[in-house]
């Protein structure tokens, strides 16, 4: 036993027809395995270190690179300060207590390094000091995208173009090719519904992908439809876009203009945002027609480029 440790318990539309969208059935897709590649160290000399060093830096638990503070126990395990805490301070190598005791040495070696980018397979080739590599890589432009459907929690991650056969292969999305679109949301009954989802629309516009969202919710006490464009790519190009939704009947009309929000906001945090064409339900069932017992709206749009 080392000295003053414990033994401690294991823990355990672009298209001229009009389309009927009904609301998208949620299903549970299966998630990817994302493989770590071998990663080369470069010091401030420009000398490589070999794989030892990457072992050092990688905590045991997590698998991740540590960063301040690096945890130790008294026979000189290392852990993050995450898994610290989810090993209930039990060093999960020789199962003693871990106590407050930083590794300061192993942080300073982390000092001296330089690390390329963990998305470099993916295009990023630029080398980064050791403990400013983890905030490039939360804004790097060349890390993956989210899956942006809304009709289930997916998990895939990927480009652009994996992530649009991934929509038509895994998803059935309806893909369009146009900046214009006319659709028609239908749903019996929709008073017994306060939260839907309709199926995502992709299109194809100026070499571009956009994913067109409908959905209800409670907006505060109001139950609401909400339409709103998301641009699959980053916020800057996102920006060179701007788009138009309008819906109405028996001469009223609602028009919504504004700039598609990147996939990289979730569509949760766009609609939360109400960053959209909103419609209050009633008005909804208004521009439906009929006794209003179902809704029938018909949102048309279109999408340009700025200069």
């Amino acid at each position: 036993m080392a000295p003053g440790g414990s033994a401690c318990k294991e823990v355990v539309e672009s298209h001229p027809s009009v389309a009927d969208y009904d609301i998208a059935t949620a299903k549970s897709e299966s998630n990817t395995t994302t493989m770590k590649s071998p990663v080369s160290f470069v010091g401030k000399h420009g000398i490589h270190s070999n794989n030892g060093v990457y072992e050092l830096l990688e905590c045991p638990v997590c698998t991740n690179l540590m960063y301040p503070p690096i945890h130790q126990c008294p026979n000189g395990h290392t852990l993050c300060s995450n898994c610290k805490i989810r090993v209930h301070n039990c060093c999960p190598t020789c199962r003693y207590d871990l106590g407050n005791i930083r590794c300061l040495a192993l942080e300073k070696v982390a000092e001296s390094l330089e690390l390329p980018c963990k998305y470099q397979n993916l295009g990023c080739h630029d080398i980064f000091p050791y403990y400013s590599k983890l905030k490039h890589e939360q804004h790097c432009r060349f890390r993956p995208y989210n899956c942006p459907y809304a009709g289930s929690e997916c998990s895939v991650t990927g480009d652009i173009s994996t992530l649009v056969a991934h929509l038509k292969d895994d998803h059935k999305v309806d893909m369009h090719n146009g900046c214009t679109f006319n659709h028609r949301y239908v749903k019996s009954n929709p008073h017994e519904v306060e939260n839907a989802t309709w199926m995502l629309t992709v299109f194809n516009c100026f070499g571009k992908q956009f994913c067109l969202h409908f959905e209800a919710f409670q907006l505060g006490m109001a139950p609401v439809y909400m339409a709103f464009l998301r641009f699959m790519g980053d916020d800057n190009e996102a920006k060179k876009f701007s788009y138009s939704l309008e819906v109405g009947a028996n001469g009223r009309k609602l028009i919504w203009q504004g700039i598609p929000r990147s996939i990289r906001d979730s569509h949760r945090k766009v609609r939360d945002s109400q960053d959209g064409l909103i419609v209050q339900r009633n008005l909804a069932l208004y521009f439906s027609g009929g006794d209003r017992q179902e809704l029938k709206l018909r949102v048309t749009g279109r999408i340009w480029k700025e200069e």
